[in-house]
C-alpha cells in the first residue's frame, strides 16, 4: 500500500511538471499563458514581455526576450527550449 502511494505521488509530480513546461509563443501569448508556461516568469515579467512586444513589434528570435527589463540571461537559459516566436 505504501509503495502504491509513493508511485502515485511520483507520477502526479512528473505529469504536473510536464504540463507546466509547455512551449509558448511570446509573440501571441497572453500574460497568463506566458506566466504559466515559463519558469521564473510571473505575472509582472509576463506583462513586461507583452508590453515590450506591443511597443516594439514581434520578437524576431527567442533570445530577444533578454531585451525586456527583468529578463536576464539566466531566465532565458532556463526557458530557451520553451520560447517560440513563430
Amino acid at each position: 500500500m505504501k509503495l502504491s502511494s509513493v508511485t502515485t505521488f511520483t507520477a502526479t509530480l512528473f505529469l504536473s511538471t510536464i504540463v507546466c513546461a509547455a512551449p509558448v509563443n511570446i509573440n501571441t501569448a497572453s500574460v497568463d499563458q506566458i506566466a504559466n508556461s515559463l519558469s521564473g516568469i510571473g505575472d509582472n515579467k509576463a506583462q513586461a514581455i507583452v508590453h515590450f512586444r506591443n511597443q516594439n513589434g514581434p520578437f524576431q528570435k527567442a533570445e530577444d526576450v533578454i531585451q525586456v527589463k527583468g529578463i536576464g540571461n539566466s531566465i532565458y537559459d532556463k526557458n530557451k527550449m520553451d520560447i517560440l516566436v513563430e
